[in-house]
């Protein structure tokens, strides 16, 4: 049972870890999928190949979701080519780390531009043909430190808060239109990014969880499947942890 059959889906920041996780799994569902991505063409090619080959159409955007202009240009584009967008998942995200009392002003605010005010870019994009449908699910990805804090991580756990305090607010707001808006908050995940950690960081983070293991791409993909197909028809303004029961 394909549970997106037909389905026009934008993917954010979908070119590697956990966004290329969601669009492989929603190509395997039926899902025509746009993405977008900010450097490599060659590797944006590959995975339009790569979806490709499940029988669903599969195009790449180089496109900047913190731009406002940009996020409207996109919405036009995929209308353009797709026709509809059924379902959106904001994913573009990054990390700059360190202390508060480190923390540059740049550091701050480009995490915050690229972590929130895309949401609140792509969302205003998407809106106008979604309305026009009457239907539709905003799916944004924040993370577990957005709920809980995380020392080291005063601009992203702050950017992360502030998309689910964006979520409920636009749960809130179109839900007599039948859009639905969730957000997702991901524990510890391993994808390419957590490679580059110290073997014995991973360990201990392991044995905090009460699952004893972190996260798979899978494991998020799985849970924005649901989000974005009509199993979750009756599901809006949830922020719902995948994290192994590290919030418990």
């Amino acid at each position: 049972m394909k549970l997106l059959e037909g389905k026009n889906v934008i993917i954010t920041g979908a070119s590697r870890g956990i966004g290329k996780g969601i669009a492989e799994v929603f190509a395997k569902h039926g899902a025509n999928i746009a993405f977008t991505y900010r450097s490599s063409d060659e590797k944006a090619k590959a995975l339009e190949d790569e979806l490709s080959a499940n029988g669903c159409k599969a195009k790449g955007y180089k496109s900047d979701a913190s731009d406002f202009d940009a996020a409207q240009q996109l919405s036009k584009d995929v209308m353009d080519d797709f026709g509809s967008i059924d379902v959106l998942v904001n994913n573009a995200g990054i990390t700059k780390d360190g202390l508060l009392m480190r923390m540059s002003e740049e550091d701050f605010d480009s995490v915050m531009s690229i972590n929130m005010k895309s949401v609140f870019n792509m969302t205003k994009a998407v809106l106008r043909p979604m309305l026009k449908a009457r239907a539709g699910s905003i799916i944004n990805m924040s993370s577990v430190v957005g709920v809980k804090g995380n020392a080291g991580q005063a601009n992203y756990s702050a950017s992360k808060a502030a998309i689910n305090g964006f979520t409920k607010s636009t749960a809130l707001e179109l839900g007599s239109r039948n859009i639905r808006c969730n957000s997702i908050a991901p524990g510890f995940i391993e994808t390419e990014m957590t490679e580059a950690l110290v073997e014995e960081t991973v360990k201990e983070w392991r044995e905090q969880i009460p699952l004893k293991r972190g996260g798979t791409a899978d494991d998020i993909a799985n849970t924005t499947l649901f989000l974005a197909s009509d199993m979750s028809a009756y599901v809006t303004g949830q922020v719902i942890n995948v994290c192994g029961g590290m919030l418990t």
